[in-house]
């Protein structure tokens, strides 16, 4: 019955325990609350990757919320994942447009054409793997593989929280309240309130910071006067884009990267629910593409699968495709509200980065989980550098430069790894 499924299991809709697979549901309360976790969690990289472009962050929280709506009807709800700004672009698009690193971005439209062009060749290639099938994935993505690649997605942003969102010696602590919240829900809670394991620690520290910088004047206080003053409901300011050749042939490579961080993040979640997705890889890549070209067609970034989101259904254990459904849902009023916008906006910094952590910790892990689910051998050769070279390529960040194009670490770790893989495997 595809996307609808959730809704016809009786058996399933009422059940809170145990793992809750994509094609289930909990009730329908406890779906909601679940989707305002994954908003959460998408939230801070989302808004963070338009600010550094120069794009306006209530468009891009839209452009996510209709972006995964897309994503969920191309995919026919079966594949569990959230859309959000991709960090991909932002390198292309500073030097596509000129962009100074402050303030609007006066040659929006130059990006915007690019990144239309860059969702229209993702979603061909969607196609194409729709066409010809996944046996090749399977060739060339065998489980050290595939392992490697979804660490290295959490490792390589692992620097992120760590260097650059605690300023001061109070903001590194304040990450260390926030992750051992986190942390403390996880084990010491149980029901809902577990599942809420992200949520609760993210408010629980946002309290103690709130006690510790507002009433004891130990660090930046909370400044709730933007919230104040923005409006409950506002139109965003959308753009019209620009069709330049030059522009859109240095945006358009980085679909590569996109495809990478698809890929790896469709077999991680293969790897966490133990249903295999493959079958719906062209389709995530179709939706995936779409949803960028409408999200440039209205001044939003391109979007990607999330790994945020990922790491939170790891924690949680709980894959319904129906929660996503309620985040994009408040995906898209947030992006019609300028005051819940400024709200979420108003998360202290430290907190979203200790929030960062155990987030990006549990991709890494579920790479892992990959190897030890599969029974990788490491005392195989092959194994052993294909995975140790991957791991330090990601988490370093090497970069290999073609022209004006730059493959960062994420991309570089999982072409890497396929194409070492399939040097060192020739024996076969």
């Amino acid at each position: 019955m595809g996307m609808l499924d959730w809704t016809e299991k009786s058996s399933a809709v009422l059940r809170q325990g145990g793992v809750i697979g994509p094609d289930e549901r909990l009730p329908w309360p406890q779906t909601a609350l679940m989707g305002v976790q994954h908003v959460i969690a998408m939230f801070g990289s989302t808004v963070l990757a338009p600010l550094l472009m120069g794009f306006d962050p209530n468009i891009a929280i839209l452009m996510s919320g209709i972006g995964t709506l897309i994503f969920f009807a191309v995919t026919g709800g079966k594949v569990p994942s959230y859309l959000g700004s991709s960090f991909a672009f932002i390198g292309v698009v500073i030097a596509a447009t000129g962009y100074a690193g402050k303030g609007p971005n006066a040659n929006i439209g130059l990006a915007l054409g690019g990144i239309i062009a860059c969702g229209a060749v993702y979603a061909a290639i969607g196609a194409l793997v729709q066409a010809v099938g996944t046996r090749w994935i399977e060739r060339f993505m065998p489980p050290v593989v595939t392992g490697a690649v979804v660490a290295v997605i959490g490792l390589n942003l692992a620097s992120i929280p760590v260097k650059n969102m605690a300023a001061s010696n109070f903001d590194a602590w304040m990450q260390v309240v926030t992750f051992v919240s986190v942390a403390l829900v996880a084990v010491l809670a149980r029901g809902m309130l577990q599942r809420l394991l992200i949520l609760i620690g993210l408010i629980a520290s946002s309290l103690v910071y709130a006690l510790l910088t507002n009433g004891l004047g130990l660090g930046k206080p909370i400044d709730l006067s933007s919230m104040a003053k923005a409006d409950w409901f506002g139109m965003p300011g959308f753009t019209t884009p620009v069709f330049s050749t030059s522009a859109m042939l240095l945006i358009v490579p980085v679909v590569i990267i996109l495809v990478a961080e698809n890929l790896g993040h469709i077999k991680a979640v293969t790897a966490m629910t133990g249903k295999n997705l493959d079958r719906y890889m062209g389709r995530a890549f179709i939706g995936d593409g779409v949803a960028t070209m409408v999200s440039g067609s209205l001044g939003g970034t391109g979007v990607t699968t999330y790994a945020e989101n990922i790491g939170v259904m790891a924690a949680t254990r709980i894959y319904s495709t129906a929660v996503f459904v309620f985040a994009a849902l408040i995906a898209v009023a947030l992006g019609f509200s300028p005051k819940f916008g400024a709200l979420i906006q108003a998360i202290p910094l430290p907190v979203m980065g200790g929030v960062s952590i155990v987030v990006f910790g549990l991709i890494a892990v579920a790479g892992a989980k990959i190897w030890v689910d599969n029974r990788v051998d490491f005392s195989d050769n092959k194994n052993l550098l294909v995975a140790a070279i991957t791991l330090v390529l990601g988490t370093g960040d090497f970069t290999l430069k073609f022209g004006q194009f730059a493959l960062g670490g994420i991309g570089t770790a999982t072409f890497g790894a396929i194409l070492l893989h399939a040097l060192l495997d020739r024996k076969k």
